[in-house]
């Protein structure tokens, strides 16, 4: 999501579902863009540079099988731990070498062996026409039933809209819950 709160308003309506979720909403204390000028001074240090945006990291979230697209288009959950195994995995990988993409965990599939032939197709850098497949693609591979990532509140989860816990309205503005948990993770990251 890091990208993202730099996009035109033409590309956040055409990705208005990775671009209407409550990190890219609320960006707490400008986390998003800390993180790009990180990503930006580690491509300039090293061509031999990884970068792994694991989306939506959740400690109840199973682990699966890590998915990779590219684009900064991807929403979903994570499991801290198949993120680990990535890592470690990227690091003896030249065909991660240079690339960027981001990682969901797909449950109910095991992680593959070898995430050599999943690296080896990233792009150094992914076409208009492939980020627009990606979006097609990851949004429905998204948890749960309504599958809107526009409908979550920051700290909520895609069963809670399903449930009708969570009813936000695409497009409203933040809620006060909302705000006050960013604001609390705003604070957090000042410790």
């Amino acid at each position: 999501a890091v990208t993202r709160p730099g996009w035109s308003s033409r590309k956040q309506k055409k990705f208005e579902r990775s671009y209407d979720i409550p990190i890219v909403r609320l960006n707490p204390a400008g986390i998003l863009g800390k993180k790009l000028n990180a990503e930006k001074k580690l491509a300039r240090a090293t061509p031999a540079f990884c970068v792994v945006r694991p989306v939506g990291l959740n400690d109840d979230w199973p682990r699966g099988r890590p998915v990779f697209s590219q684009g900064d288009v991807a929403v979903g959950r994570s499991n801290r731990e198949d993120v680990a195994a990535v890592l470690v995995a990227a690091l003896d990988a030249a065909d991660a070498r240079g690339k960027t993409f981001e990682m969901a965990t797909l449950k109910g599939y095991p992680p593959p062996s070898s995430y050599d032939d999943a690296f080896g197709a990233l792009a150094y850098t992914p076409s208009r026409r492939a980020t627009a497949a990606t979006y097609a693609l990851v949004q429905q591979l998204l948890p749960g039933v309504e599958q809107d990532p526009t409908r979550l509140e920051m700290g909520r989860r895609y069963e809670e809209v399903d449930s009708g816990a969570v009813d936000r309205e695409r497009g409203a503005a933040a809620t006060d819950r909302e705000k006050a948990v960013a604001a609390g993770a705003a604070e957090g990251m000042k410790s």
